[in-house]
């Protein structure tokens, strides 16, 4: 079935023309000097772009989301369509009625969808998962049993921890791009040459938003007869991932990081490993047929699509919406949406740099390309209470911690992997190290005025200190009352 109802595409239609006007009319970031408008220079609109937050010290302002690497707020897109969508929900590939199948029909057309935003081969799979996390752990399950995995300590937890059942060679954190290709050489010439191995490797670090030689790395991995897999959580909201120029075999990424929060997944890539292994979950439309046996038992025939690995009934309003997200920024332009990411990125970098106390953390140094994801600590501050500071002073949400990349961070910060954490009262025992940093991070629908207020908070925290008592609660650095 092909046809949607009227009020769904014309919702749809209507969602992407009210983007594109609102990405023409704030592309001169100048005509937004002074501007009070919260989505001024906001090439997206998202949900929560005019919300307003109390302030500690008293009144209110409106919030700015500087936790993009977390969860992105909602493209006004991705809402709008799936709000279109709702009242035409039905089971997925069950049922005889006309909404199932148009239901259905919305399922299938966004596996086609992110197919072409990822830009996949002919062959390749587009399988629906809860997460990039899901993916990666679906991706452990199905490699063969004599796999060996490279991955490097420098990952996101989602992408580090999966392959405990296989045999895994951790690498260590490389300095610069060029260093991290050879020692993925280097370890891949040690192993054994004619079994299976497996690379996993980020796009952009959750931590540095730096961004990795995927391409050198994919060349390096199928020169010595290993596969690769490319965690893009952090890359896919950002910049264009091709599978095809990468020539990566697998790619993962979260619908929330880009912008479509209804907690899918994607992992893309080659299908032989998929169609060859056990299915990820056992159940209902993961099958083809079961029949009893004579001996009391049961045969399954399981499907060889993507299906095989899809068990249960689907999240069609989180497939959905990763699907509307994809042609939204694809229409937007990449391009576009990087050139003025990278602007972001420039003041961000520029203000940080104006404090002596502040100091930016990176593998591969200051000029290695990144997207809008920093992170720092400041001398003299715990992280947690400087966050703390950030939000109750000055409406402003950012992330502080370890980032679920602990090995990553505990590197960056020059601390024994074995120091304890520190739950970050700004009164932390004496002796006690802290291990966390701040991390700051915007994209699309970030404006002008949320980084240009962060700069300026940074500035005073440092110059003046807070304004407020803060204190541990519930392990966490919030206001005193």
């Amino acid at each position: 079935m092909s046809a949607r109802p009227n009020a769904v595409a014309t919702a749809a239609s209507s969602a992407s023309s009210d983007s594109s006007a609102v990405s023409d009319s704030s592309s001169d970031s100048s005509a937004c000097s002074g501007s009070a408008d919260p989505a001024c220079a906001a090439p997206l609109p998202v949900l929560g772009r005019d919300v307003t937050v109390p302030l500690v010290t008293g009144g209110e302002v409106t919030y700015a989301a500087l936790d993009y690497a977390a969860s992105a707020p909602a493209l006004q897109r991705v809402w709008d369509d799936v709000a279109a969508y709702a009242p035409y929900y039905g089971s997925v590939h069950r049922g005889a009625g006309y909404l199932s199948q148009l239901s259905t029909d919305l399922f299938e057309s966004s596996r086609v969808t992110v197919a072409e935003f990822l830009d996949c081969r002919p062959d390749d799979q587009v399988v629906f998962t809860r997460s990039t996390t899901d993916s990666l752990n679906l991706l452990a399950a199905v490699i063969p049993a004599d796999c060996e995995v490279f991955v490097f300590e420098t990952e996101h937890h989602a992408s580090l921890l999966p392959w405990s059942d296989a045999r895994v060679t951790y690498l260590n954190a490389p300095r610069t791009p060029a260093e991290a290709v050879r020692t993925l050489e280097h370890a891949l010439a040690g192993r054994d040459p004619y079994g299976p191995a497996l690379v996993c490797v980020t796009g952009a670090s959750n931590v540095t938003g730096e961004l990795w030689p995927v391409k050198e790395l994919a060349a390096a991995a199928h020169a010595h007869g290993a596969r690769i897999v490319l965690d893009a959580a952090q890359l896919a909201p950002h910049h264009p991932v091709s599978v095809r120029d990468l020539d990566v075999d697998w790619v993962a990424f979260s619908g929330h990081k880009l912008y479509a929060p209804f907690g899918s997944g994607v992992l893309a890539g080659r299908a032989d490993w998929l169609q060859e292994a056990e299915p990820y979950l056992a159940g209902g439309g993961a099958s083809r047929k079961v029949a009893r046996r004579a001996d009391g038992g049961v045969d399954v025939d399981w499907h060889t699509t993507a299906a095989r690995h899809e068990a249960g009934s689907p999240n069609v309003i989180g497939v959905y919406s990763i699907a509307s997200a994809c042609k939204a920024l694809t229409e937007a332009g990449f391009d576009r949406l990087v050139a003025r990411e990278q602007q972001l990125v420039a003041r961000v970098r520029e203000g940080l740099a104006e404090v002596p106390q502040v100091k930016v953390l990176s593998l591969f140094g200051d000029d290695a390309p990144r997207v809008g994801v920093i992170s720092f600590v400041v001398e003299g501050w715990n992280s947690s209470h400087f966050a703390a500071a950030l939000s109750a002073e000055y409406g402003i949400g950012v992330r502080d911690g370890l980032f679920c990349a602990h090995p990553l961070v505990r590197t960056l910060l020059g601390t024994d992997p074995q120091d304890p954490g520190e739950c970050g009262a700004p009164e932390a025992e004496p002796g006690e190290r802290s291990l966390n940093a701040i991390r700051v991070s915007f994209g699309a629908g970030t404006p002008d005025e949320h980084v240009e207020r962060f700069v300026r908070a940074v500035r005073e925290l440092v110059a003046d200190g807070a304004k407020w008592t803060y204190h541990t609660e519930d392990g966490r650095c919030v206001p005193a009352v």
